[in-house]
């Protein structure tokens, strides 16, 4: 958690008092059934948090997943845990994806899915507290990363003349379908629009392009532990979710049964975002 949000914490518990709510959550998983079985799946971020979650889903339905990021050790004992492999990827860093690609399809014997789950939040306040690295920071690691991996993804589909259906899911947020003047919020809006948009263009060459899109989850990024309470006092749905509950939803997307579903940005917070009239 940083200092801003310890400090804000400690400011809302001075004046509205420490909340006494305990919320737990259960998590009801389908039962492995290898529906993933086909799948060679590549997970962006996937060392820890949501995308560790994810790879382990996949893994756990007969997936074979690689997983990337920045950080080795981290992506060594993330794969040694999971079963699965891993490549160092940097996905600011635009001209190592063809070559990361075709690695990773020989490592997998294959490649007909893609996870853009890498992304980082700086949490400013908004507009007035953003410089300019900060904003071309979030942009290069948050959407022009997901845009030219996806870019070279479809490509080397194209050249391998895959008939399969292929898949893509790209990591969104909650804040993308609500207004922002924050960096980070502007790339999932922006990400929103590019899923739509790769999902009508490339329907007909078999590609099912899709998004999650989150509340406020458990993870590093947001400061939230996963075994903490859960309870979150300032949000009508008055929770923070577990990385688990979200990659069930994944995993249901990766997989064959939701095929019908294309262009879609499945929001997992309860509908906290709903513009209701009554708010």
């Amino acid at each position: 958690m940083s200092i801003k949000q310890i400090i804000k914490r400690g400011l809302e518990y001075i004046f509205k008092g420490v909340p006494n709510n305990v919320i737990e959550v259960k998590i009801s998983y389908l039962s492995p059934d290898a529906r993933l079985a086909d799948k060679k799946i590549i997970v962006t971020g996937g060392g820890r948090g949501l995308g560790y979650a994810m790879a382990k889903r996949f893994v756990e339905e007969g997936a074979e997943v690689l997983i990337s990021g920045r950080n080795e050790e981290v992506l060594k004992k993330a794969a040694d845990k999971l079963n699965c492999k891993y490549l160092l990827l940097n996905v600011k860093d635009i001209g190592s994806f063809s070559g990361f690609l075709s690695k990773a399809e020989d490592m997998l014997g294959g490649l007909n899915s893609l996870v853009n789950n890498a992304g980082i939040s700086l949490h400013e306040n908004g507009i007035l507290n953003v410089s300019e690295d900060q904003f071309d920071a979030q942009f290069q690691t948050n959407l022009k990363g997901g845009y030219f991996l996806s870019k070279e993804f479809i490509s080397l589909c194209r050249r391998n003349n895959n008939k399969d259906i292929k898949k893509i899911l790209f990591v969104s947020s909650e804040t993308s379908v609500t207004v922002d003047d924050r960096p980070y919020g502007l790339t999932k809006a922006a990400m929103n629009s590019l899923v739509q948009g790769l999902a009508y263009r490339f329907v007909s060459e078999g590609y099912r392009i899709n998004a999650i899109a989150p509340g406020v989850t458990a993870s590093d990024m947001t400061g939230v532990k996963v075994d903490e309470n859960l309870y979150c006092y300032n949000k009508v749905t008055n929770r923070y979710y577990l990385p688990e509950e979200v990659a069930e939803i994944a995993c249901f997307l990766l997989s064959d049964i939701s095929n019908a579903l294309n262009g879609q940005i499945l929001v997992c917070n309860e509908g906290k975002t709903i513009n209701a009239r009554w708010k």
